[in-house]
């Protein structure tokens, strides 16, 4: 009975070692738990993370054992000891018999202290022999311990082993044994630190053959780890707990030493290996996106996640939630899965990192696919051939408008005309360059898409969508549809030279415009047909001119 409980303050000290380890990842099994509505939204309905139960994963499941007795039935002896006397009180184990027998599923049944059932090995697997149990979780989980309670003496040597993928491959969690140099050529309680958060260390605690019955080996995953106590801030320690699979390897059994005299049989038929409990405690692995793990149609268990996050373990975001990149929640941010913005006229949307830092890490979703006319990242304004519909918001799918066949002229009559418009200007031949002189030289720089032309007197007003501002003077220029006015002797002589439909880079000096808003070009101004390319060179201006290098005349 001391045994037992022993055994239970053991593992609630494990669980309480690691509940203050990841804010709450090792809460006792045994605790009562009451949840909100749902516990990934706070009361206002604001995101905040979200982890499911914390469980004793290994229970009901299927362990495979290496070596089971009873096949055939055979002899095995039980050892106590009163003082200095030892007894052997041997008994049938039968794999037939479901009195007598010990099969691998006692491992992970309902552990009644009252009434123990064991697993046991077969008589006598000595190293350099081994036995193995093999237990399969069906799903990722964050491992806080393992424990197993022993029916026999504990092993003189073991290791415990995790996979990540199912049991295709293996690497160890902690290694047990009275001789580590020799069993797994590892030192005695090696010191761990940042630079081998990772490694599994052997040690020779918990390796005393006393007990012979009731011993318990329970690991912690995160003890002695340095950065356990800053766990959500730790990609290497999250990955050092998940585990799809445990295995557990028994490589030398502990013994009287007296398995080579001369009533050896009897003595061999004393040394096996038996476990009454084999225990996991974790929770399933959901990156903080889910309260809870649930069966999917094929009977698989996945999270139930939340945050507009998606994937077995909440591990991506979902489709068109792709404004800024995935990522685990905190204790801080529950790092919520953000929909593009694509104004209603795209279902598609890709997630682009060099944006995102030029936002200041705010958006990077990219529209694909932009529909009902529309263009853009944002499909934030009309492609070309078409204008916007100052009458209806930029979400409405008839925001767009077809420009007519005979678009509305943007030369003036010929009695406006200049007599001679090569002493008024230089028109414009449509291959001016683009250099950091230029650029200088002007109070704003934009890249503009003409929509539609109307003629006001001595001015041509036309309709534009400021797609981006580069550089902007005294008067502040904002992104979205605008007017641009030019003067109706300038448009006459192609200075500039403007056609709607069309994108350009406008680049002018601050002037008052005829009507209450909007920005004016003139014969002065550069307007130069759009190209791509260019967005990255006015960046570089851009931050040139930051650091001091624009010096206007």
């Amino acid at each position: 009975m001391l045994r037992i409980l022993d055994a239970c303050v053991t593992l609630v000290t494990f669980s309480c070692l690691v509940e203050g380890v990841f804010g709450g990842y090792g809460m006792s099994m045994f605790a009562a738990q009451t949840s909100p509505p749902d516990p990934c939204y706070d009361d206002t309905g604001n995101p905040r993370r979200c982890i499911p139960d914390f469980v004793n994963s290994a229970f009901g499941k299927e362990v495979r054992a290496s070596s089971t007795c009873g096949k055939p039935a055979g002899r095995y002896c039980v050892v106590t000891e009163k003082g200095d006397e030892r007894n052997r009180n041997c008994h049938i184990c039968d794999a037939s018999d479901p009195k007598k027998h010990h099969p691998p599923a006692y491992l992970t049944d309902l552990n009644n202290p009252h009434n123990l059932t064991c697993w046991q090995s077969e008589n006598y697997i000595q190293y350099p022999q081994n036995v193995t149990l093999t237990l399969s979780l069906s799903k990722k989980f964050e491992v806080t311990y393992v424990s197993l309670q022993f029916c026999s003496p504990r092993p003189e040597s073991m290791a415990i082993y995790k996979s990540m993928d199912y049991g295709k491959t293996w690497v160890p969690f902690q290694f047990y044994s009275t001789q580590c140099r020799k069993m797994y050529n590892k030192p005695n309680k090696a010191t761990i630190t940042k630079q081998n958060e990772q490694e599994a260390i052997c040690t020779d605690s918990h390796t005393d053959m006393h007990p012979l019955s009731g011993g318990l080996i329970a690991f912690s995953t995160l003890d002695g780890r340095p950065s356990a106590h800053d766990f959500d801030n730790s990609p290497v320690l999250q990955d050092w707990v998940t585990a799809t699979d445990i295995k557990v390897t028994f490589s030398r059994l502990h013994t009287f030493g007296d398995e080579n005299e001369d009533d050896s049989e009897l003595a061999r038929d004393s040394y096996f290996y038996a476990v009454s409990d084999l225990q996991v405690g974790g929770r399933c692995k959901c990156n903080g996106h889910a309260s809870r793990c649930v069966k999917d149609r094929d009977g698989n268990l996945i999270c139930e996640c939340k945050h507009n996050t998606a994937g077995p373990e909440c591990d991506r975001c979902k489709p068109f939630h792709y404004d800024r990149p995935w990522q685990r929640a905190t204790a801080r941010e529950a790092n919520e899965c953000v929909a593009c913005n694509c104004n209603l006229h795209a279902r598609r949307c890709r997630f682009n990192m060099e944006l995102y830092k030029l936002s200041g890490r705010k958006s990077g979703g990219v529209c694909l696919n932009c529909r009902h006319n529309t263009a853009g990242r944002h499909c934030h304004y009309c492609k070309e051939g078409y204008y916007r519909d100052m009458s209806k918001p930029i979400s409405h799918r008839k925001a767009c408008k077809e420009i007519p066949a005979a678009p509305p002229t943007t030369t003036a009559s010929s009695t406006e005309e200049p007599a001679d418009c090569d002493s008024y200007c230089k028109a414009s031949k449509g291959k001016l360059k683009i250099n950091m002189k230029k650029y200088c030289k002007k109070d704003y720089a934009v890249q503009v898409h003409i929509l539609k032309a109307d003629k006001a007197g001595e001015w041509w007003k036309f309709t534009v969508n400021i797609i981006s501002v580069y550089k902007q003077g005294e008067s502040r220029i904002r992104r979205g549809d605008q007017f641009l006015w030019v003067r109706a002797k300038d448009v006459a002589c192609k200075c500039p030279k403007i056609k709607p439909g069309k994108k350009y880079l406008l680049l002018g000096n601050d002037e008052d415009s005829p009507g209450q808003s909007g920005v004016v070009a003139d014969k002065g101004s550069l307007v130069i047909q759009w190209r791509d390319m260019w967005a990255r060179r006015l960046r570089k201006f851009q931050q040139r001119e930051k650091k001091g290098k624009c010096k206007k005349p």
